[in-house]
């Protein structure tokens, strides 16, 4: 049976590697999308010594977790502004790259309610123009600088939306570890799990590839020796690579396959309780792991490329790698009842990711 793997990101890896964004850019117009810290470390100027008259403004008011009530202006506003830009680069982590993908699908009208709704009937659609998209992330953990999915919350009307359009996909990314540096240790966890879960989600999963496999099982053996080594070490740059080049083989790896349970249980988690998204898609990886082993063998094979071992003490090795960098696993940690998870779960399953997870029918592995 043919496997097909494919990912048209060209991507620039290593430190000092943001240097080569002018050429990447090839004197495009550029609006730049970043976090509101950027410019308090320096980044902002940066890119400005970077770009010079190329660079036509910055939108800096990205939150966590983009919902509709701020992407509805700040759509608006990129759009009524249409010829001011051909590229734009998406600097910072999941959030901000979110929301660039977000801005470069234009509709006819130009206006997000419209995108909003093609959004909501949940088909295909071909945007009525587009632009191009550079990712930079400076977290190591969203993989979404090589993939085309998008995520826009709507906390109002606790729903999310899924956005993956062939545009979506960014055009290059430059993954600089140098730009990781200043990260809080909270949020290297965080966002290191997040890189985790992606990993393992991608192999429990019905898409998963031979090459898909590979990418996985490298960054889940990267991860689990290097992220306790680096929450103690933040300014390590060796470590800050090999935490990058992790995300980023993680990210290859769940580009063609997608998200899984755990993914589809994070945004109940999010969305009811508030719980970050590295923290909320990577407590429930045990449980998970116990619930995708004995499935079929073929993914045995590679949970146990991954750890070698059985699947308790499997089980038992992530559940300590989780506690050992202060994440709970279980739901009651996080104020969530028995009947309220298992109702979550199994709603979850329901959800276009959790049907990618091969142990669908596996509810009795459930505590």
């Amino acid at each position: 049976m043919t496997q097909r793997f494919f990912n048209p990101v060209a991507t620039h890896f290593g430190p000092g590697s943001l240097a080569e964004l002018p050429t990447i850019v090839d004197g495009a117009r550029v609006v730049v999308v970043a976090f509101p810290e950027a410019r308090a470390l320096g980044l902002i100027q940066e890119i400005e010594q970077l770009l010079g008259d190329q660079l036509a403004y910055v939108i800096e008011d990205v939150s966590p977790n983009p919902d509709v009530a701020l992407l509805a202006g700040m759509y608006d506003r990129f759009w009524q502004n249409d010829e001011a830009c051909d590229t734009v680069v998406a600097l910072g982590g999941g959030s901000a790259i979110d929301t660039a993908k977000a801005l470069i699908v234009g509709t006819q009208s130009g206006r997000f309610e419209e995108l909003l709704a093609l959004l909501a009937d949940g088909k295909p659609f071909t945007p009525y123009r587009v632009k191009t998209l550079i990712a930079i992330p400076t977290t190591a953990g969203t993989g979404s600088e090589v993939t085309p999915w998008a995520t826009i919350w709507d906390a109002e009307k606790q729903k999310k939306y899924s956005l993956h359009l062939d545009c979506t996909w960014p055009r290059a990314a430059i993954v600089d570890p140098d730009l990781m540096l200043s990260l809080p240790r909270h949020v290297t966890i965080s966002t290191g799990l997040d890189a985790l879960s992606h990993a393992l989600e991608s192999i429990w999963n019905v898409n998963a590839n031979p090459v898909s496999d590979a990418f996985a099982i490298s960054a889940i053996n990267d991860i689990m020796t290097c992220l306790p080594l680096l929450a103690k070490d933040l300014n390590n740059k060796a470590l800050r690579s090999s935490m990058a080049l992790a995300a980023m083989k993680a990210g290859l790896a769940f580009s063609n396959t997608k998200t899984a349970l755990a993914h589809s249980i994070s945004y109940e988690m999010t969305l009811r309780h508030g719980l970050p998204h590295g923290i909320a898609c990577s407590f429930t990886l045990p449980l998970v792991l116990k619930m995708a082993w004995g499935e079929t063998p073929e993914r045995d094979a590679v949970l146990q490329k991954v750890f070698n071992s059985d699947c308790q003490t499997a089980v038992a090795r992530l559940r300590n790698f989780l506690h050992q960098l202060d994440v709970k696993t279980e739901f009651s940690d996080y104020g969530v009842s028995s009947p309220e998870a298992l109702e979550m779960v199994q709603g979850a399953m329901q959800g276009a990711r959790g049907k990618n997870f091969i142990g669908a029918k596996s509810i009795a592995a459930l505590p």
